[in-house]
């Protein structure tokens, strides 16, 4: 367990790039952890060593898993992010607990949290929808990834057109959270769900721009054709 961390530890240091490095940070407010290697390169050296677990039992992978989540670094999180959808026709109903124990512990920026939730998360809930309920909780959470999990865990789902009024429940929770990555992160929910219900989260917006923040209102409507973006973008106030 320990040889496979230290190996693929290695191969990482061996593919980090300082230029690459100092860009990524330019896309974080904070200060982030991360090596500097390209996103491809991180996911071809996470299949690279799925190929050497994928035999092991479910535990030994989640603890793998745990063992480089705790590292910090953004692209130790990509390969956990790789792997874990992988296991989908394991997914059982307790491994809700692990995954919510990973987000609230570990994940400390919104591309750890985006990467993790858009397939992991999404997969599961699709797998296990009475979890809907629990995934609601997390928008009281004080952790301000925990509420933008909440919302794009159902990225995925939504985009296929699944869940449109636990879509519009999310959001109405998250409505007037004053943490701009958790309004972008229910924006961008109700973009993707706009794709395939666009009239329907057109509506929705209307009915929420007077109290819904600019930032989520724009990243609702990015995809709505001009004539509603304007129409969604008035502010009638009284």
């Amino acid at each position: 367990m320990t040889q496979i961390i230290d190996i693929i530890r290695k191969d990482l240091n061996e593919n980090a790039d300082i230029k690459i490095k100092e860009n990524f940070q330019h896309y974080f407010k904070e200060q982030v952890k991360f090596y500097g290697v390209k996103t491809g390169t991180v996911t071809k050296i996470a299949n690279k060593h799925w190929k050497e677990i994928k035999n092991k039992n479910k535990k030994e992978i989640f603890d793998l898993c745990e063992e480089l989540f705790r590292s910090n670094y953004c692209e130790e999180s990509f390969i956990v992010s790789t792997w874990i959808p992988k296991l989908k026709n394991q997914y059982d109903p307790n491994d809700f607990i692990t995954f919510q124990h990973w987000i609230n512990s570990y994940i400390t920026n919104w591309a750890s949290c985006d990467t993790f939730c858009n397939q992991s998360m999404g997969k599961f809930i699709e797998q296990f929808p009475e979890f809907l309920q629990e995934l609601k909780k997390w928008t009281s959470s004080t952790n301000r990834w925990m509420r933008r999990a909440a919302a794009v865990s159902l990225i995925i789902p939504a985009r296929r057109g699944k869940f449109l009024m636990d879509v519009f429940e999310i959001a109405d929770l998250l409505q007037l959270d004053k943490d701009d990555l958790v309004q972008k992160g229910y924006g961008w929910l109700l973009k993707e769900a706009s794709k395939p219900h666009q009239l329907e989260v057109y509506n929705y917006v209307l009915s929420k721009k007077k109290v819904m923040p600019r930032t989520a209102l724009r990243y609702a409507i990015e995809k709505m054709p001009q004539d509603m973006k304007l129409e969604a973008m008035k502010r009638d106030w009284k």
